[in-house]
């Protein structure tokens, strides 16, 4: 049963906003503030509009302006979920800042709570803005084309074909506009090299080429590369679909959320059955850190990944 809480409620209130923040915490950057959040949450019963649905339900939503109210949190408890009380309370908290003469409701998610998105868009909600983040050091070394290190890379084929890889290599690099310079070699240990200039310094193109060549020949394709001198990326290719990605330095171009860093890591059984390097040795070369620092050089990370492969660097 919905209900206004009142200052009885307070220990009940703080104990469900505790346990949304222990669920969904905020980015690791960011300040702890709990405490102010506790304190202006004690304020806004009797000046805000604060729903409970029994023990199990919370909704708090404060007015921002003369058309706008914002919904600070939603939350059941786990067990309680799938039952209609995050929609009632928030029909409710919506029913009563109506009466008060607002007519927008505002919310915030986190991009990687992909569930709470997904329910809060069938409810009707839109994005408005998106709030993005980068890391110093990361952004400070992006922007400064002095602090640019090699960008390179290649594609290898497995197959014993090469007429076939340079014919099929011919054939899709024109429909990018391409006419640099283009090298195919091997067979070697299986696989055959493909070395494009255009492809060479644009990982795009890359990873492009790659997947395309994979589709042709309905085989394996790995491409290989080092980006800005200090990633190391690979993508392992099956049939023309992406079944491994690798970064060395997972949020290289910025943060990610959790699930997409992990990601990022090789699957050694993956790499073990597609080019037959051996599952140990998969983790103990292919690694991954949170800087460029934590690694081995670039250039030395990627001739080990190579190794591991049994491709050329």
């Amino acid at each position: 049963m919905i209900r206004t809480a009142t200052t009885d409620d307070v220990p009940l209130v703080q104990e469900l906003w505790r346990a949304f923040e222990a669920e969904v915490p905020d980015a690791d950057w960011r300040e702890d503030d709990s405490a102010q959040d506790l304190a202006a949450i004690e304020k806004a019963i009797g000046e805000d509009v604060v729903l409970l649905d029994d023990d199990v339900g919370l909704a708090i939503a404060t007015r921002r302006g003369a058309r706008l109210a914002f919904l600070d949190v939603v939350y059941v408890k786990p067990d309680a979920r799938g039952k209609g009380v995050a929609a009632g309370l928030v029909r409710e908290a919506a029913r009563r800042l109506g009466e008060q003469g607002a007519d927008v409701l505002e919310l915030e998610v986190l991009h990687s709570n992909g569930d709470a998105r997904a329910i809060y868009e069938h409810w009707g909600f839109g994005p408005v803005e998106h709030l993005l983040a980068a890391r110093i050091d990361a952004l400070v070394r992006r922007l400064d084309p002095s602090q640019h290190g090699p960008t390179f890379g290649s594609v290898y084929v497995q197959t014993d074909d090469a007429g076939a890889v340079e014919r099929a290599t011919r054939t899709f690099l024109p429909r990018l506009g391409h006419s640099a310079e283009t090298t195919v070699t091997g067979p070697s240990n299986g696989w055959v090299r493909v070395r494009d200039e255009l492809a060479d310094r644009d990982p795009d193109v890359l990873q492009q080429l790659a997947k395309e060549l994979s589709y042709r020949s309905g085989g394996v394709v790995l491409a290989l590369g080092v980006e800005d001198g200090d990633l190391v990326r690979y993508t392992l290719f099956d049939r023309g679909a992406s079944v491994d990605e690798y970064w060395s330095v997972p949020e290289f171009r910025g943060p990610l959320p959790p699930g997409d860093v992990i990601a990022f890591n090789a699957n050694p059984t993956v790499v073990a059955r597609l080019t037959g390097a051996q599952p140990a040795e998969v983790r103990r070369v292919a690694r991954t850190a949170a800087s460029p620092d934590e690694l081995p050089p670039a250039v030395e990370l990627h001739a080990q990944i190579a190794e591991l492969m049994g491709v050329e660097a």
